[in-house]
């Protein structure tokens, strides 16, 4: 189980870091430090309104306090003692309050000038974290741009292996329809394949064929010289004979006697 647990721990850490971006880590960073920074501006502020609501009593208590003592002091110009006594007792009650009230009031102007300071401070550190940060997501960016170029230039990015692996796959079919074409091309020369359509011929067939057709032109050639020749000496036997007959017409025409 302990090794199953490391395993998928493993597998998990790496496919986390395959999947972060550093740009929306620092942003997201940089989102947190501000909602701390609005926290601690926020505490500031209800340190400084406990603040202003002590300010507020100690005002209140003093004005009571100056009132008893106003009101004694007519009391006892007046020759009632008892009445001042009382006033007096109840201007010392107050002054303790307001005594606890400066006390408390002290603490939480200690606590507010800290919290600014520590405000302050923040304020700092986040901007120059920001700063940093946009200087840190700018360096990236052109590192990955200038990674996928390079890649791109060297065919060993993603895409450009798959263009890379397709285009090698139409060269090998291409090749190979190439080759195959050649070798029937060959084996129908050579007649180890028949035609059944007739329309192939090898060397050899073709050369013959040459051969042939040229023998019958020679010898339709002297088959008309010979008609030609044969032609002519007809005619002139043909006009020989015609000019004897006509020689020997007169002779055979028959003769009358005269009655």
């Amino acid at each position: 189980m302990k090794r199953m647990g490391m395993i998928f721990r493993a597998k998990a850490n790496k496919a986390l870091d395959r999947a972060e971006d550093p740009r929306e880590t620092l942003d997201y960073s940089y989102q947190k430090q501000l909602e701390l920074l609005q926290k601690v501006r926020r505490g500031v502020a209800d340190v400084a309104t406990s603040r202003k609501r002590l300010e507020l009593q100690l005002n209140q208590l003093q004005s009571q306090s100056t009132k008893l003592e106003d009101q004694g002091r007519k009391a006892l110009a007046l020759g009632r003692e008892d009445l001042a006594r009382e006033a007096l007792s109840r201007r010392a009650a107050l002054q303790q309050q307001v005594t606890d009230l400066e006390t408390q009031h002290a603490t939480l102007q200690g606590e507010e000038e800290k919290l600014t300071l520590a405000a302050q401070r923040l304020q700092a550190k986040v901007d120059a974290f920001r700063t940093k940060k946009e200087t840190i997501k700018a360096t990236y960016t052109a590192a990955q741009a200038q990674t996928r170029i390079g890649e791109a230039f060297s065919g060993i990015s993603e895409e450009m292996g798959d263009v890379g692996l397709a285009i090698q796959r139409a060269e090998d079919k291409t090749a190979q329809l190439q080759a195959r074409a050649g070798a029937i091309d060959e084996l129908l020369a050579s007649g180890a394949l028949d035609d059944p359509s007739g329309m192939h011929k090898d060397e050899i067939q073709a050369e013959l064929d040459r051969i042939s057709g040229g023998s019958d032109v020679e010898l339709e050639l002297q088959r008309m010289k010979a008609e030609l020749a044969g032609g002519s000496s007809q005619q002139a036997i043909e006009g020989g004979t015609g000019q004897a007959q006509s020689q020997q017409q007169p002779t055979d025409t028959p003769r009358f006697d005269k009655q």
